[in-house]
């Protein structure tokens, strides 16, 4: 049994240090601009995501999740087993306010497509 999980707006949900806030300043006609959220572009945005996510998610890891920058995918032997684990991973996105984005998230599936290959209780291949 799989679910899947994509966050909303990925590293806008990292907020950076108040200390750093001023390194992302720029200027343009319309004025003076600083990031409060990491945004797409900052060299460490993934690994400063990556690492969130790992620290996040470390009890569960290699046990029944998997997780890539913002692709979360919950995966387990049976029902019961996976209505609990797919209850903790959801719990735990809550306490550290992390937002999915619903229209891409996929739950109870028998195969799921996850970061370009198909994984099914058979294995894993390639998606075509």
């Amino acid at each position: 049994m799989f679910s899947k999980v994509d966050l909303r707006s990925g590293y806008h949900q990292l907020r950076i240090k108040p200390g750093d806030i001023p390194e992302t300043a720029f200027r343009t006609r319309y004025g003076h601009h600083e990031f409060a959220v990491i945004p797409f572009g900052i060299t460490n945005a993934p690994a400063s995501f990556m690492d969130l996510m790992n620290k996040v998610f470390r009890p569960y890891l290699d046990k029944f999740v998997v997780v890539f920058i913002d692709d979360i995918l919950i995966y387990s032997k049976g029902k019961e087993e996976h209505a609990e684990q797919l209850w903790t991973i959801l719990q735990t996105l809550r306490e550290h306010p992390l937002y999915g984005k619903l229209k891409n998230c996929e739950f109870w599936l028998e195969e799921v497509i996850f970061l370009g290959h198909v994984v099914t209780k058979e294995g894993i291949k390639v998606d075509p």
